[in-house]
């Protein structure tokens, strides 16, 4: 036998004995979530049942994370896209295909959330959680309870400068939107003017804007209404017995938020096996329980506290059904309108 072939056939042996150890992926998953959204004891647990370590990073906004794929960024494995922004991501190649419904605990998938409109077949996303968006108010701060409207928002009169609104371009026009009577994926620039004018008019009546410390925000009294996610909403009336959230009349945003991951994982294998892990009820109920928003697991309620259930925040009442407007994926027209009224409000 030629040396040459006694070197060819040692590499050939070579990469069959290490050739698993080579494949395995590093004991390590990266997560790129919104803020408080995932208790630290799950994720501690799920690195003792695993072994694979936990790194968390944190985004505000479905552009901000959007923007940061676009951008190249790598390493993250797990991402949190909401609904309406699905469609965009897989159309630029952002997210890899996981047919969440053919993993083991794809069966515990709720029969609502098992084909969405923006991944019939959930081959790109497993479903994480679900709410609405609206106000919440302390009834001690504004002298008594508050129409259900997004009046109390936009015209807040003797509250102005007590109302805080989420710094978040989505929520921000489609409240708006809502109020006006304006699809919230218009396309006519006259549309987008008014919508422009109402958040200017509005402006000077805030004291800020932000989506993080909302809690804390209303918690300490520094608002009185707060424009908000209904999870945060619950921790505050948990802390608040005064407080009360509005489903606004005109409208209020049901949105999905979702498990992904990136094309760019550096652990992809660990990711999946995470996301599978998250549609345990168990597991998932323990979001529910931290952050107030409640998950599209079947088989979590008993894991749930029972004030969940006593929550109008988090259990919506049935009267309320018909105010709901789910979030959609707008065209790149209305896209570029928003954006371009975003820019000009927050100069």
């Amino acid at each position: 036998m030629s040396s040459a072939r006694k070197i060819i056939l040692g590499l050939f042996a070579a990469l069959a004995a290490f050739g698993p150890a080579l494949a395995e992926e590093e004991k390590k998953i990266n997560l790129y979530f919104w803020p408080a959204y995932i208790p630290e004891e799950l994720l501690q647990r799920f690195t003792k049942e695993t072994g694979i370590a936990i790194t968390l990073d944190l985004y505000d906004t479905n552009e901000a994370l959007l923007a940061k794929l676009q951008a190249g960024a790598t390493g993250y494995d797990v991402v949190i896209p909401s609904d309406y922004i699905v469609p965009t991501m897989v159309k630029a190649g952002l997210l890899q295909k996981i047919d969440a419904k053919a993993m083991p605990n794809g069966k515990n998938i709720a029969d609502g959330f098992t084909a969405p409109s923006f991944d019939p077949e959930r081959a790109y996303t497993a479903p994480y959680t679900w709410g609405t968006t609206g106000l919440v108010y302390d009834t001690a701060k504004t002298g008594g309870e508050l129409p259900d409207s997004w009046s109390v928002f936009f015209e807040p009169g003797p509250l102005s400068g007590k109302i805080a609104s989420l710094d978040d371009e989505v929520e921000v026009f489609n409240a708006a939107a809502y109020y006006l009577g304006i699809d919230k994926c218009t396309e006519t620039p006259a549309d987008a003017q008014k919508i422009l004018d109402l958040l200017l008019k509005q402006k000077p009546d805030l004291k800020l804007y932000s989506s993080s410390a909302t809690v804390d925000r209303v918690i300490a009294g520094e608002v009185a209404v707060h424009h908000i996610w209904n999870g945060a909403a619950h921790k505050v009336i948990a802390a608040v017995p005064t407080a009360r959230y509005i489903y606004a009349r005109e409208g209020v945003t049901q949105w999905a938020d979702n498990l992904a991951i990136p094309t760019t994982a550096a652990h992809p294998d660990n990711a999946r096996l995470f996301i599978n892990w998250m549609m345990d009820p168990k597991n998932i109920a323990e979001v529910t329980n931290y952050a107030g928003y409640m998950n599209s697991i079947k088989g979590s309620e008993p894991y749930l506290k029972p004030e969940l259930s006593r929550d109008a925040s988090v259990n919506m009442p049935a009267e309320f059904a018909d105010r709901m407007r789910p979030s959609k994926e707008c065209s790149p027209t209305a896209r570029e309108l928003r954006n371009k009224v975003w820019t000009k409000l927050k100069k």
